[in-house]
């Protein structure tokens, strides 16, 4: 038996990047698969790869009936729901704060924090109807120090930490999990692209060459942590907080020569 056999599984912003890459990984082990997006054409696209046991759902994770019309066709194609991955995300150009726009602030934040929210509140209903799961919300690195330039994604990133420990406590009695992934910068369009307004990629001020692995991270990377996640080997974990970086948040790591 598959390690996800007769699981349904909505991941957000699952048409690309890093959501691509858990619906990918999911439905290879056996769960049916909605793939929440705003990207109609790729979402339908990777669907349409998939095959039997993948859906595309258009979602705004920011509007509060797009989530209810989300989780109703979910239970609808799928039956109960058990699996939610909070992953749609974007990111602010950079620029200081006394610089940066309200329509700027507001924006990041009603998808990262107020996206994250809706989808825990529409969900949790249907994961206590199926007799628990699982929820994942994936954060970041940035959230968990201050990164000059980048203050409303910082802050967004910052309150799902919180968000995803109240969660975690509210709904462990209905044997519903909640944890959060702080990956650290990871090679898809996300960090390779500039954000919308800005003429450089993230990659771009971040060299892994002092990492103490040095590299940047793959989807599949953190692909494997959430497997490992929402499946029952982490039956006993909730609440939790994975930052998984390559060791960016350590510091440098000096090469041996210079000990």
């Amino acid at each position: 038996m598959s390690r996800f056999e007769k699981q349904t599984v909505l991941v957000t912003g699952g048409a690309g990047g890093q959501g691509a890459s858990h619906v990918r990984a999911l439905h290879a082990e056996g769960a049916d698969v909605v793939i929440a997006d705003i990207d109609a054409e790729r979402g339908a696209g990777l669907a349409a790869e998939l095959g039997d046991g993948a859906r595309f759902v258009r979602l705004d994770v920011s509007r509060e009936e797009s989530w209810a019309a989300a989780v109703a066709e979910t239970e609808k194609a799928f039956g109960a729901l058990t699996i939610l991955v909070n992953n749609a995300g974007v990111q602010n150009p950079p620029a200081l704060i006394e610089s940066t726009d309200r329509a700027t602030w507001t924006r990041i934040l009603d998808i990262n924090l107020t996206g994250t929210f809706l989808g825990i509140k529409a969900a949790a209903p249907a994961l206590r109807r199926a007799g628990g799961g699982s929820i994942i919300n994936i954060a970041s690195t940035m959230g968990i120090g201050g990164t000059a330039f980048y203050a409303p994604y910082v802050a967004s990133k910052w309150a799902v930490r919180g968000l995803t420990q109240t969660a975690a406590l509210e709904l462990g009695r209905d044997n519903i999990r909640v944890n959060a992934i702080h990956p650290g910068v990871v090679a898809t369009p996300f960090i390779t692209e500039p954000a919308a307004g800005s003429d450089a990629p993230i990659a771009d001020f971040y060299s892994p060459e002092p990492f103490a692995v040095p590299r940047l991270g793959q989807p599949a990377d953190i692909t494997a942590l959430l497997l490992f996640l929402t499946s029952p080997q982490a039956a006993f974990i909730t609440g939790a907080e994975y930052v998984i970086d390559g060791g960016l948040l350590l510091g440098p790591a000096l090469r041996k020569e210079a000990a």
